[in-house]
């Protein structure tokens, strides 16, 4: 009777947004797995897919799982976290089901797996039961102030990323014990944290980038942006004490 050795499951941190920047080990790997996976939102490809393009072999397989809410609930909502859960099981099922088999997988995900990745939940769902390896990705900050040329830490400043999802005052207290800051997840937030800032009197040095590193990259002062909530791939740069250099 022979045994099937279970596949090893890659997680594969695919870079900020410019395709270049993709590490080489990263694109070692799509080029020889037998199967890749992807989380997208219903409609739309994918941006971490979309990333792989040229790496991947023509008979590559490609396991892609829907989001099943994104931004219509609170993520504090007991019905979003039901729903993600949900899609996190069946997801992390179906791969196994390729690693039993004894395929390799690849799990892709945007920026680093481990830096407010949804790759991290597949990660924690499996890590008992598979060899896992987690392929580092410049995440989307470090992108975002390398493309907006805004060096953001001197000395022992002090850098801070919070999510523009926080509470109006836990935001403000947060920002008010660091030098230097990346506010994520902004959105429907931004109002709020402008306002933050504006108490703080730090909207004068805030930069916004948005798409960093991409084709349609925008890079503006916060103080000249319009009043349009900001897409998914946008962020707030505060950068710290501009100290001799």
């Amino acid at each position: 009777m022979t045994s099937t050795k279970a596949g090893r499951l890659y997680t594969i941190g695919m870079g900020p947004g410019d395709p270049e920047l993709l590490t080489l080990k990263a694109a070692r790997i799509l080029g020889a797995v037998p199967a890749i996976a992807y989380f997208a939102k219903v409609g739309q490809r994918g941006h971490a897919r979309t990333l792989a393009d040229g790496h991947l072999r023509p008979e590559t397989v490609e396991l892609r799982f829907d989001y099943p809410v994104t931004v219509e609930l609170s993520h504090n909502d007991e019905r979003y976290v039901e729903a993600m859960a949900g899609c996190y099981d069946a997801a992390a099922e179906a791969i196994a089901a390729r690693l039993s088999a004894g395929q390799d997988v690849a799990l892709l995900c945007e920026g680093d797996p481990f830096f407010y990745g949804s790759s991290m939940y597949l990660f924690d769902r499996l890590r008992e039961r598979f060899a896992q390896e987690v392929v580092p990705g410049i995440p989307g900050m470090v992108g975002c102030w390398a493309a907006a040329q805004l060096p953001m830490t001197h000395g022992d400043d002090v850098l801070a990323v919070l999510p523009g999802t926080m509470e109006e005052a836990a935001l403000e207290a947060a920002l008010q014990g660091a030098q230097a800051a990346v506010i994520m997840k902004l959105g429907r937030n931004l109002p709020k944290v402008r306002r933050v800032l504006e108490r703080l009197g730090r909207q004068g040095r805030t930069v916004y980038v948005e798409r960093g590193t991409m084709a349609a990259a925008r890079i503006v002062p916060l103080a000249e942006l319009g009043e349009a909530p900001a897409p998914y791939f946008s962020m707030l740069l505060i950068p710290g004490r501009q100290e001799r250099r």
